[in-house]
Order: C-alpha cells, then structure tokens, then sequence
C-alpha cells in the first residue's frame, strides 16, 4: 500500500469517503496528519471545523482516491438528512464510505461516547457494505489506560463486528497499518466477492487498467 500526491487519479477510479469521528483531544486530527505527512507535533489544537484530505492509495493492484474527512466533536450523528444540513452541513456523515471511531486509550469516557455514536450510526443508516473501524490511541500511554485492551476487543470484534487497532500517532505505531486493514476491508466488498475473471473484465470495461 501507499500514498501519493503525484498519482494521476481517472475519473473512474474509485472514490471513498471516509469520516473519521471521537471525542475531542483523542488526535483523530494527529493519526490523519501521520498518514498523509508523515508528521507529528506537541501543540493541540482542538478541530473547530472539518478538514479534508485526499490522499491516493494502492491495495491490491486497485487505485483509490480518499477523501477523508476530519470531523469536530459532534454532540450526535444526525439522524437524518435534515439534521445534517442543519446542524452539520457539508460534512457528507450520513453518505460516508467508511467510519474509523478513535478513542483515548487513557479515557473511558471518550470510548463510552464513541459507543453511543456507534449506535446512532447504526440506527440512522444502512450500514450494508459500510465498514467502520474502532481505534483505540496513545497507545505510547499504555501504561495509564483507562479501559482494558481485552473487554475493549472482545465487544467489538465478537459483539459489534467491527475491525480494532490500537495505535500511537506520536510514534507512528500501527497508523499505516490501520488504513491498510480498513482498505483491504473496502477492497474486499468491491473485488473480493468477484471471480478473478470478471474482475479483470471489470477492470477493462472502466478502463482503470494501465499498461506500461
């Protein structure tokens, strides 16, 4: 897998719209920036506004274009589309193509709330073929978490169903490897229900094939 910003993306390629939510401080902001910049700094500074970014990913040979979305604390998840241009409007949460839900390790209320958006979310849409992943991070604070790894990754691996990781966005610990899980998990609802063969003719037919 990788980023680029040099990649030439074609209107056929695919599109993702990944929204990425939690409680403020959790570094939802700080896991995005160690993705796309590979950087990391000390200064919090809360997300007064959504912000966007676009980088370009390669899973299995397919290209995709994400727009991640970098989301302020919401007090809800709209639940339907009149909330959402009233309250959140142009934050595109209830057309999303996937969910990452971050938590503080170190703070059980901030899992509490990302377990209540959990189930809004789930009750306001369909969430067929929608993956949503639950991070945990700081985990360089190990040693002062709030909740145990265990009871955290037995509920949402057995209960909920989701994808978890736990990462450090200080040290760069697991980011990549979360953005990997979660676009193999998107690669696999687009392509892996598909016979190679029909897969080739896919990619043909949308011309998302590039012969060097």
């Amino acid at each position: 897998m990788m980023t680029s910003s040099h990649l030439t993306i074609d209107s056929e390629n695919q599109k993702i719209k990944l929204a990425i939510l939690g409680a403020p401080g959790v570094g939802k902001t700080a896991i995005v920036k160690q993705f796309v910049y590979n950087e990391f700094t000390e200064d919090y500074e809360s997300t007064e506004k959504k912000q966007i970014f676009l980088p370009s990913v390669i899973i299995n040979d397919h290209l995709y274009e994400l727009k991640i979305i970098d989301c302020p604390y919401i007090p809800y998840f709209p639940v339907n589309s009149l909330y959402e241009w009233t309250d959140f409007r142009g934050f595109g949460l209830r057309n999303a193509s996937a969910y990452i839900l971050v938590y503080d390790i170190t703070s059980e209320d901030s899992f509490q709330y990302i377990k209540s958006l959990r189930e809004q979310i789930l009750e306001s849409r369909n969430m067929h073929d929608v993956p949503m992943f639950i991070v945990g991070n700081k985990h360089d604070l190990a040693e002062e978490r709030g909740i145990s790894r265990r009871e955290v990754a037995n509920l949402v691996k057995k209960q909920w169903k989701c994808g978890y990781i736990e990462c450090s966005a200080k040290f760069n610990w697991h980011v990549v490897l979360l953005f990997k899980e979660l676009m193999k998990t998107i690669d696999y609802i687009d392509y892996g229900h598909k016979p190679t063969a029909a897969r080739v003719q896919d990619v043909l037919r949308r011309n998302r094939c590039v012969i060097l």
